[in-house]
This record gives C-alpha cells, sequence and structure tokens, in this order.
C-alpha cells in the first residue's frame, strides 16, 4: 500500500532530524521546508527538499501539493535573527496551518510542550499555547504532543558534573521522565493515524532530578557531590531575570527554572535511558 506523503517542518532541528529519518525508515515521502538547504544532512530517495521562509504569508501553495499530514516541530529556545516566540512558534506554525487548511490537507501534528497549559504565564508557552488553540479552531484533524525534556536538554547535569558538583533548588525530588528524540520521533510517526487530539510522552524511566545529578556524576567519573540551594535562591533568580534583562534572554531560562519546580511526568514512551544517553555524551 503507497505511503501518503509528509511535509516536515522544523526537519533541521534536534527532534526534526529524527522525525524525518523515523518515516523515511517506514518508508513514507517526506517533504521537508527549510529557510537553508545546506543545513540538511539527510539523503533519502524519497526525500524532497524546499526552500522557504515560513514565517512569512502566505505560504506557496506548492509547498503542500499531494501532502496528507503536515508535522511541525517548529520553535525557537534561543532567539536570534530578531525573531520573538510569536514569530515564530506561533506565526510560523499558523501560516503552515493555513496552508494545509487552504489545500486540503487532511491532518496537521504540532510538537508543542508538557504541561504547556498551565504555563501560559511563560512568553514560550504562551506563543505555543495560542497555536495550540489556533489548530483547535482550524477544522482540521489535528493531534497535540506533548513531550517531556529531550535528553539533549538534560545536558546541563552532565555539564555540572563534568566540573565535579551539581546544584539543585530545593531538595531535589521533583521527578521527570525526559525522553530521547528517537523514541519520540516514534511517537510522533505513529500519530500520524491516531485518533488521540493530544497526546503526551515522555520517556521510560521516571526520575528525581537527584537520581539525574547521581546518574550525570556517574557517568563522568566523579564523587557524588550534589549542593540543594535554598529555592528562594531560583525564585530570586527569575524576578532579576524578569526585571534586568529581555525576554531574548530570560526566556528559555525562565522555563527551565520554573519547570525545577515542578513534576514533569508524561506517560512512558521508548527504550532509550537517560544512563546510557549520559555515559555515551560523556565518553
Amino acid at each position: 500500500m503507497e505511503k501518503k506523503p509528509v511535509l516536515l517542518a522544523g526537519a533541521t532541528g534536534y527532534l526534526g532530524g529524527y522525525i524525518a529519518g523515523e518515516l523515511l525508515s517506514r518508508g513514507i515521502p517526506v517533504r521537508i521546508v527549510v529557510r537553508n538547504r545546506a543545513k540538511v544532512n539527510i539523503r533519502h530517495d524519497l526525500l524532497e527538499v524546499v526552500e522557504a521562509g515560513i514565517t512569512e504569508a502566505p505560504l506557496p501553495d506548492h509547498l503542500f501539493e499531494s501532502i496528507d499530514t503536515v508535522i511541525s516541530s517548529v520553535g525557537i529556545t534561543r532567539q536570534k535573527d530578531g525573531l520573538t516566540y510569536m514569530d515564530v512558534d506561533y506565526q510560523a506554525n499558523a501560516n503552515l496551518i493555513d496552508g494545509a487548511i487552504r489545500n486540503s490537507v487532511r491532518k496537521f501534528i504540532y510538537i508543542s510542550v508538557l504541561n504547556g497549559e498551565k504555563l501560559r504565564n511563560l512568553a514560550i508557552c504562551d506563543a505555543k499555547e495560542q497555536l495550540g488553540d489556533y489548530l483547535k479552531q482550524s477544522g482540521l484533524d489535528y493531534t497535540i504532543i506533548r513531550p517531556n525534556g529531550f535528553f539533549s536538554d538534560m545536558g546541563d547535569f552532565l555539564r555540572m558534573a563534568e566540573s565535579g558538583r551539581v546544584y539543585l533548588f530545593g531538595d531535589g525530588e521533583k521527578v521527570l521522565n525526559p525522553i530521547h528524540g528517537a523514541d519520540l520521533a516514534e511517537v510522533v510517526a505513529d500519530s500520524i493515524d491516531s485518533a488521540e487530539k493530544v497526546l503526551e510522552a515522555g520517556g521510560p524511566d521516571l526520575l528525581t532530578q537527584n537520581r539525574i545529578a547521581e546518574l550525570a556524576l556517574q557517568a563522568c567519573g566523579k564523587p557524588l557531590r550534589i549542593i540543594h540551594l535554598p529555592d528562594i535562591f531560583r525564585r530570586m533568580t527569575l524576578g532579576f531575570l524578569r526585571t534586568f534583562t529581555g525576554v531574548k534572554t530570560y526566556g528559555p531560562l525562565e522555563f527551565f527554572l520554573t519547570t525545577m519546580a515542578m513534576d514533569m511526568k508524561a506517560p512512558p514512551y521508548g527504550i532509550r535511558t537517560l544512563e546510557e544517553f549520559f555515559r555515551e555524551e560523556a565518553e
């Protein structure tokens, strides 16, 4: 049975690269839209690369020609080129939705963030949640995927561990189950034919922040030195960043510092463990 083609936006990012690889491994034709084709390091007979700037509307209709499903992992964690969260996380994705509607695309899959609906006071989450609202009202079939943090996000623990100690706020007993990009890509690919409207996804292991710190230190061959800072330091840092820096600087840190004080637990998927990831990165 012939597989229906997918338009993938965000393919040059961490998750997007895994999604492209997973779709192609399943024999699904993939058209990716990028600003610079030189950044594409995937080669495959079923892959088509189209250059276009998706922050500018309207997007060309040929981008959506013969497309069954649009998948977007477009979003910014570090603001650059003068673009804001509303420019990218909201408007670029809204442009994709508009193009999908105009060209009778069947389904739209959007990669959002776990607990984003509870964190609309954060700049990065507000843009994503406004986009989610727009998608729900679009009339398209859709799935909004809310992943936990990626293994790559846990690199901060590893970098601290390399120095011989890891700093945590509070008692370090908040839990999370981050997920590897390859495992999440399988969830995304499966959702093409899923009836789920909202799908939360985390990795297979639910870990405390203390346990993540231990794994990072062990991977680096360091003694277990975990420094617990009073949570007031976290709150003071948030206040300082919001007062004395712009959203371009504090946006990613605001999200990280806020979620550090929350349990971030999602249904488990995949087989790749953070312990293995840390060990591979340390080596």
